[in-house]
């Protein structure tokens, strides 16, 4: 049987795909079907999923020295794209879990494995890698992809068709960048992840770490992520394309960090 879509549904959801064109904050093109509040209650969601299935660290010095990583990162963030929205407050938590983690979800959501410390050998390291986390969400990246693999269903959502439920729970979960399990690159696109990467490199510099820490952080990872698989059969790149990125645009990071107070995260 042949299906009649409405005109007025087709009409409304061509006026969403062109209202969702937009540029992320380094000048790309991108198209985002989802509303923000939307985006930020899947955060939220998703988040309380893991909350409820994840031990939580209990370390004192740990929890602090994450907080205040992220409490820096955050600043550095609004510092460098003062033009963008962002949540009123973040949560951070540190979840027991022996992978090389990080995450950060829509709504103000940021998550650290301690596995992940064990890489990250300073704050200045650790910051690279939540300035990255941060940059996917402020370049609305779950947004897009969530987009890009839902097509119609993504418009349907924006016309209040089909609810949050309908989607699948897998779905939103890689959509949001939860469950790669190879370093600590979320499963966003080739595109997405050097666009965080130098995002992330503008934000740590601007909150006051040393952007060099990103190229050490990434040959740390090297040393530690063993036979990752070649750049062509994964949409991450390679730790050294990600170094070669990085390394191109240091020499701004550079100027920057210079210019900003330095950021004291020492126990």
């Amino acid at each position: 049987m042949r299906l009649r879509f409405p005109f007025h549904l087709l009409f409304m959801l061509l006026l969403t795909l062109l209202a969702g064109c937009d540029e992320t904050p380094t000048g790309r093109s991108q198209l985002t079907l989802v509303p923000e509040n939307l985006m930020a209650q899947m955060g939220e969601n998703a988040f309380d999923q893991l909350l409820n299935r994840q031990p939580v660290s209990r370390d004192a010095q740990v929890n602090e020295l994450v907080q205040c990583v992220a409490e820096k990162v955050v600043a550095g963030a609004e510092a460098s794209y003062p033009e963008l929205a962002f949540p009123e407050r973040w949560d951070v938590v540190v979840f027991e879990d022996a992978s090389p983690n990080a995450f950060a979800l829509p709504g103000g959501r940021i998550g650290v494995h301690t596995g992940l410390l064990r890489v990250a050998e300073t704050p200045a390291q650790l910051a690279a890698v939540i300035g990255h986390e941060v940059a996917h969400v402020l370049a609305d990246h779950g947004n897009e992809r969530l987009t890009q693999q839902l097509g119609i269903k993504a418009g349907l959502l924006v016309v209040g068709l089909l609810g949050e439920g309908e989607l699948g729970h897998q779905q939103l979960m890689q959509a949001l960048g939860i469950g790669a399990q190879i370093g600590i690159s979320l499963p966003f696109s080739r595109t997405h992840e050097e666009e965080a990467d130098l995002m992330g490199l503008a934000i740590m510099a601007r909150a006051g770490f040393d952007p060099q820490q990103s190229v050490a952080l990434w040959r740390n990872m090297a040393a530690a992520g063993g036979g990752q698989p070649p750049e062509f059969l994964s949409t991450h790149p390679a730790h050294e394309s990600r170094i070669k990125v990085l390394t191109t645009s240091m020499e701004d990071a550079l100027a920057t960090y210079q210019n900003a107070s330095p950021a004291d995260c020492s126990a």
